[in-house]
């Protein structure tokens, strides 16, 4: 069935139907006009059809029903069709006329309602396929979403450690390093919040921005304390990133990335991951450099490739991203459509 739709056979049934119909109704032409004329009937007609069909598929819903201008696109449809009519009785008037020498069709409007008519069934019809055909891409959709969720929960099962236990160690370690190293337990109680987010917070579908980037931040912090003065590593968040929702754990791919790959030889080394929101735009990036190699194929892993297929399926048509690589450094450019909660 995912052939059937992703190869258009339905629009290929549907036109093969559609003209073999059309020629079975019209076969007595061939002894009236001749040849000519009935494949010139069948070229017109199916082609006035043709314009108005994907016009309307690929116009005039696009462009009107995520704006909820019903009226606006009944308008525009109208007189979609009654162009389609003008212009089929115009043909009508030269084959049944003057070619034909039929004189009941020699008024101009003669055929109008019936023309009109025809337009509107195979309009209707077309858009009954294409609902259907959405319909079942958006089902396939939910499925895969739903298989990866079940994946990445068994995954999940598979690693998770008993919270108790490790939050417990966590804390009598917290107590048992010296007051006095405010740096060690700053990090470790970073780490705690880190993993309670992951634990407690990321089992929904989406998460408030604010603790995204919060988790973003523990890590960067806890890796600024593995790097020397050879790094330079900025994190910038713009102060209008609130108020709405994101898919848990997306960002986090690309910085470990980043951080993975940046050089390890003690020159300027870089890491620039910024954030912000411009109305309903969310855009994230992260720069790197690294050490000169011709590409990084193949050594991303497989985070990478499992955020890709998680934008794919969650934002699909609502968000761009664009990695560019070059011999000393990797950059991510993300940007999702958003609405506020």
């Amino acid at each position: 069935m995912e052939r059937f739709w992703k190869h258009r056979l339905d629009h290929v049934i549907f036109w093969t139907a559609t003209v073999l119909f059309h020629m079975y109704t019209r076969i007595d032409l061939l002894e009236r006009v001749g040849v000519n004329q009935f494949v010139l009937e069948i070229v017109v007609r199916n082609g006035l059809l043709a314009i108005v069909i994907y016009t309307n598929i690929k116009v005039l819903i696009p462009a009107f029903e995520k704006k909820e201008r019903v009226f606006t696109y009944i308008f525009w449809l109208g007189l979609l069709l009654v162009g389609y009519a003008l212009l089929k009785n115009v043909h009508d008037v030269f084959l049944f006329h003057y070619t034909g020498g039929d004189e009941s069709n020699s008024y101009f409007f003669h055929n109008t309602f019936y023309n009109i008519s025809i337009a509107l069934f195979y309009v209707a019809f077309s858009i009954g396929l294409e609902l259907s055909r959405q319909w079942y891409l958006q089902r396939e959709v939910i499925r895969q979403i739903e298989i990866e969720k079940l994946h990445t929960e068994l995954e999940y099962l598979k690693a998770q450690i008993n919270p108790h236990f490790l939050f417990n160690s966590i804390n009598t370690i917290y107590f048992q390093i010296d007051k006095q190293n405010k740096v060690a337990r700053e990090t470790l109680s970073a780490f705690s919040e880190m993993l309670r987010y992951q634990l407690y917070e990321c089992s929904g579908g989406a998460i408030p921005v604010e603790k995204e980037v919060t988790y973003l931040k523990h890590y960067v912090d806890l890796q600024r304390q593995r790097k020397d003065e050879n790094y330079a590593i900025e994190f910038v968040t713009g102060s209008n990133v609130h108020g709405f929702a994101l898919a848990p754990l997306l960002l986090i791919p690309f910085v470990e990335n980043a951080f993975k790959h940046v050089s390890h030889f003690p020159r300027d080394n870089r890491i620039v991951i910024n954030i912000s929101r411009e109305d309903n735009l969310f855009s994230f990036s992260v720069f790197n450099t690294r050490e000169q190699v011709s590409s990084m194929n193949g050594n991303s892993g497989i985070g990478l490739k499992n955020v890709k297929r998680r934008l794919e399926l969650i934002y699909n048509g609502r968000h761009h991203l664009t990695i560019t690589e070059k011999p000393d450094s990797f950059d991510v450019n993300l940007a999702i459509k958003i609405t506020d909660h």
